[in-house]
């Protein structure tokens, strides 16, 4: 339990205003119900303790939590003291040290990293239902397609977005002024011809795959007449989602030796062998997504665990370390005893 300190504690440093902030979603997350902020936060803690929780208090939520970053913040302790204390201030019921599982795109789990901090000191019992109402909130809330928390903003020289090529500018300061204006003439006509280039007859995939079944097997040649007879068959197979190899080995599998008709022979098989449709990208998405999950983790070592396990927010071996450094650390009675006895033996030696 602990003891109220009568020394005057030391004033925590003012916030700079250039202080880390974490990614978003990690970072500091302040608890809810937490009561006013006095001038006596903290009085019970050691002078220690209660410097770094006064410093704590005043960040701002997403401000970076780490051991490192807190100590260069703090210049009166190092790492390592700077560690300890979040230790006894886990102890002492005032931070809780989380990870969230948050599944970005392309179903790939990340960890987040958080820290809830609580100005008033709560027990387990508190902190137990209140990580299980974040966790009931987490599964419940909706999964985003692209998650905001792996991916940094953009940098601010980078532009929002590419500008459009624009090559009609350098040829028309290259080129007199009647071929400018067959330059800008040009692009009004391009969206028209472009479409019945590309839907011309003999360029499309399936009047090609047709065309190259004559060069692979002899037996299967087609005219240019026939090819064009034959392409709206097998343009219905590459609609369903089959690939070209597909369809050519399809169609030439399992040949008889002589083949009197081409033409004849292919459309049977394209209309007989015609395969089913590929299931649609809505089947795809009715897979339900993986469930999100919130563990705790001891503050000292970082091990994960649910809050149940992890009472004071420290997992076993830490307990029992911190509690056997607690109970072995002297009191300030015997401290004065073994002065006192001390100044006896020096006594004692004094010469007569």
């Amino acid at each position: 339990m602990a003891t109220q300190h009568t020394s005057s504690a030391l004033h925590a440093p003012a916030l700079s205003a250039a202080y880390p902030m974490a990614k978003p979603g990690y970072g500091k997350r302040s608890a809810p119900e937490q009561q006013a902020r006095t001038r006596d936060d903290f009085a019970l803690l050691p002078t220690r303790e209660r410097y770094v929780a006064g410093f704590v208090d005043h960040l701002p939520d997403g401000a970076a939590m780490s051991v490192k970053t807190l100590a260069k913040q703090l210049p009166l302790y190092g790492q390592q003291a700077i560690s300890t204390a979040l230790t006894a201030l886990s102890v002492a019921g005032h931070l809780r040290r989380v990870r969230c599982a948050v599944v970005s795109a392309g179903d790939e789990t990340r960890w987040v990293f958080r820290t809830f901090w609580s100005r008033t000191a709560r027990d387990n019992e508190w902190w137990n239902t209140y990580l299980a109402t974040e966790q009931a909130t987490l599964a419940a809330a909706p999964v985003p397609e692209a998650s905001t928390l792996d991916t940094a903003p953009p940098p601010p020289w980078a532009p929002a977005e590419d500008p459009p090529p624009a090559p009609e500018r350098p040829r028309t300061e290259q080129t007199p002024e009647p071929a400018a204006i067959l330059q800008q003439r040009t692009p009004a006509h391009a969206p028209d011809t472009a479409p019945a280039t590309a839907q011309a007859p003999g360029t499309g995939p399936a009047y090609l795959a047709l065309a190259r079944l004559g060069r692979d097997d002899h037996r299967l040649t087609l005219s240019a007449d026939d090819c064009a007879t034959l392409e709206p068959q097998a343009a219905q197979w590459l609609a369903r989602g089959v690939s070209v190899d597909y369809l050519t080995s399809a169609l030439t599998a399992g040949l008889p030796a002589k083949v009197d008709s081409p033409v004849g022979l292919l459309r049977r098989r394209l209309t007989d062998k015609i395969p089913p449709r590929l299931p649609t990208e809505n089947t795809q998405r009715s897979t339900p997504a993986p469930a999100r999950r919130l563990l705790m983790e001891c503050t000292d070592c970082g091990r994960p665990g649910q809050p149940e396990a992890l009472p004071d927010g420290l997992c076993r071996p830490c307990r029992t370390a911190h509690s056997g450094a607690a109970e072995d650390s002297p009191q300030p009675a015997d401290i004065a005893d073994v002065k006192a006895h001390m100044n006896n033996l020096r006594d004692l030696l004094k010469p007569v």
